[in-house]
């Protein structure tokens, strides 16, 4: 007897085990992100209500297992949040843990001094410390959400800022120069201002101070030049190190991004020290020695990511274009301050 052949469901073959494994850890990552952004809204959200309880008027204060009740409450939250950056792989990246280690110490931080504001300050105006380091904490929670979601993206973010510091120290020093005396205005300490009996000694310069070492002399500009060709230089390889990140990088390569990252680090302290070295008094000492800190890690840098997967072609031409420019810029420093070391 025949029977009527039931109709065959198309089902979708099942992907090999180990492409299965690879997208569950990729659903659990995912996961993981939204518990941490749920707990940082639970700590916002209790650091609201411990400040409204805690500062409203004339209400007295409550009784102490509304209080015990509060207390656990901000626990488990902050326990939460710390659970989240303990639960991070060490294996998606050094940088990417430091972001969210940082993020969850400003919540922390911010959290434990709400508590020591109202307890200090029970019940005062809510318009006084207690509301501003609540605002604390929801500040450092809002930043939750804007912590990058791997450590290429937390890489870029790093490079970022370190490309805005040189920039900022690099605009700080050609206003410096522009204005060639960063003193000038300024009258001597020892001058009095007595318009009865003012007169300028020989030598003086109207407007500008009589001391030589609060002004740079020619030798000192001329010595900055090529300084400022070298902060010029460490933004351009910053600048180029964080174009072949994002346009090389991969997320999974994390331990040569966190490498990248590290020595780039680096540049901005260095390029800080070069530029605090030539306000006056210039010791000319002391800007070699900065130049030559800031050289080395540069070059440093640029071998680093030279020998990176961010880098296909280590032949490209912008790494040896690079080196070429910061090598002219320390040989004209060394030449200017070579009297200093013979004296």
């Amino acid at each position: 007897m025949a029977s009527a052949a039931a109709p065959v469901s198309a089902v979708a073959p099942l992907a090999p085990p180990l492409e299965q494994l690879q997208h569950l850890a990729g659903e659990l990552r995912l996961l993981l992100l939204e518990v941490r952004d749920e707990a940082a809204v639970k700590v916002s959200r209790e650091a609201t209500t411990l400040t409204e309880v805690f500062s409203r008027l004339p209400l007295p204060l409550p009784s102490s297992q509304e209080t015990q009740r509060f207390c656990e409450q901000v626990r488990a939250a902050i326990k939460a949040i710390i659970a989240i950056y303990y639960s991070l792989p060490k294996d998606q990246g050094i940088t990417l843990r430091k972001l969210v280690r940082s993020a969850t110490v400003d919540i922390v931080d911010g959290m434990a001094q709400l508590v020591e504001v109202l307890y200090i300050n029970p019940s005062q105006s809510p318009e006084n410390n207690d509301l501003i380091s609540c605002n604390n904490v929801w500040v450092a929670c809002q930043q939750v959400p804007q912590i990058p979601r791997d450590n290429k993206a937390a890489a870029l973010l790093m490079l970022t800022k370190s490309v805005d510091l040189v920039k900022d120290a690099h605009e700080e020093m050609e206003q410096a120069v522009e204005e060639c005396d960063p003193y000038c205005g300024l009258l001597n300490d020892n001058e009095e201002d007595n318009s009865d009996n003012h007169s300028v000694e020989e030598g003086d310069i109207l407007g500008c101070p009589n001391n030589q070492d609060l002004y740079w002399s020619e030798e000192d500009q001329e010595l900055i030049i090529p300084c400022l060709a070298l902060v010029r230089a460490s933004k351009a390889c910053l600048k180029k190190i964080r174009i072949s990140v994002a346009e090389n990088g991969k997320k999974d390569l994390v331990a040569q991004l966190d490498d990248i990252v590290d020595i780039s680090d680096e540049i901005s302290p260095s390029v800080d020290d070069l530029a605090l070295s030539i306000y006056p008094p210039v010791c000319h000492l002391t800007v070699r020695i900065s130049s030559a800190k800031l050289v080395s890690v540069l070059k440093k840098a640029l071998e680093i990511t030279k020998a990176s997967h961010v880098t296909p072609q280590p032949e490209d031409s912008w790494i040896p274009l690079l080196i070429n420019a910061i090598d002219h810029c320390m040989n004209r420093i060394k030449e200017l301050t070579q009297n200093e070391l013979e004296l």
